[in-house]
């Protein structure tokens, strides 16, 4: 082979790695995976991005409440009206573009992953259905915050908040340390600990709701949303490349799968559970602090004097009902009233025929 030939042959193969590296790194990625969904929320398979400030209005409407601006994004079709999933659960891992989910219903590449909540998710669960009293639960262990609303604060009571609570479940009955492969994960390690104590949360979730399973049969929907950045400072202490941290990828991946499938079980496969990996936020996340058990009952919270709402959110559902049925009523009784006018007395009305009939006799 000439020189000349050879440099070619260096240049297409230079070419082939750009492009082959390019491609990776488009493919490769943060990711919303949908891991479990009932038959009526539809969602589309392909590489639609979504971005991350848009995933409060997409568990929205897959709970069929309503958005104040509309979701231009081709991922999720439109559902039945009266048929909306009981529960909606998510999951956002911190520290990971993607996990190896063995089985799940659609993936999608996440674009802008902004920090977000879904505190408007749950202000309108509390709102629609505050008779009720549904299941809110927003938690994230590493940062001991923790939010419950409704029936959540009777159920989820015994669950442990804080890191030190958490640590101590790990060495009671029912602990995930007797069950789970740790490998080169350490028992006594800061950042491995952390990681475990995500895990143990999980499952005492899934404990807990097994126990209290009339939860699940109301009329009311759940919503659940938990963050978990165990992954993260396992990332941070051993590096990603690390055993620590490819053990702990493969255990959680299993460990969610499993929670998902639980979660869609004990709801009678009427639930929506998502997992959001991050590998890193754009920009850091500002909340309000809140007391933990917190409810509110002022039914506007904006204002002092405890008005209602000027606008609900149900409204056009509302409005298309009292019109329609208006309408059918006044088609009723025009025709009712054409009949009559147009009625014979003599054939059509027994009355009249009895009263002729004794003239006669008479």
């Amino acid at each position: 082979m000439s020189l000349e030939n050879r440099r070619r042959m260096e240049a297409l193969f230079t070419v082939a790695l750009i492009f082959c590296s390019a491609f990776t790194s488009g493919v490769q990625g943060d990711s919303l995976t949908i891991l479990q969904a009932p038959e009526y929320v539809s969602f589309q398979k392909g590489d639609w991005p979504i971005s991350g400030e848009k995933i409060p209005d997409m568990v929205a409407l897959t709970m069929g409440f309503s958005v104040q601006e509309d979701l231009s994004w081709p991922g999720l079709r439109a559902g039945p009206l009266f048929q909306r999933p009981r529960a909606n659960v998510l999951v956002v891992v911190r520290g990971v573009d993607s996990l190896a989910l063995p089985q799940s219903v659609a993936s999608y590449p996440l674009e802008n992953p902004v920090p977000f909540t879904l505190d408007s998710v749950a202000e309108t669960v509390h709102t629609l259905f505050a008779e009720d009293t549904p299941v809110v639960l927003q938690l994230a262990p590493s940062e001991e915050r923790l939010y419950m609303l409704g029936k959540a604060n009777a159920v989820f009571e015994d669950l442990p908040v804080t890191l030190q609570q958490i640590r101590a479940r790990l060495s009671q009955d029912g602990s995930v340390l007797t069950s789970l492969p740790l490998n080169s994960l350490s028992r006594n390690a800061e950042a491995d600990l952390l990681f475990l104590s995500e895990v143990q949360v999980l499952h005492d979730i899934t404990a807990l709701l097994q126990r209290h399973r009339h939860l699940a049969k109301d009329h009311s929907p759940d919503l659940y949303s938990l963050e978990l950045s165990g992954l993260e400072e396992l990332g941070r202490r051993y590096g990603q490349d690390s055993s620590q941290y490819q053990d702990a990828t493969a255990i959680l991946a299993n460990v969610l799968q499993k929670f998902g499938e639980d979660l869609f079980g004990l709801y009678g496969d009427s639930a929506v559970v998502e997992v959001v990996t991050v590998k890193n936020f754009e920009a850091p996340l500002t909340r309000k602090s809140r007391s933990i058990l917190e409810s509110k009952q002022i039914s506007n919270p904006g204002s002092p004097y405890n008005l209602a709402y000027k606008y609900n959110f149900e409204y056009a559902v509302i409005f298309n009902i009292v019109l329609w049925l208006m309408i059918i009523l006044a088609l009723a009784v025009i025709v009712i009233s054409y009949n009559l006018w147009n009625m014979d007395p003599g054939y059509d009305s027994i009355i009249y025929r009895m009263t002729n009939q004794k003239i006669r006799l008479d």
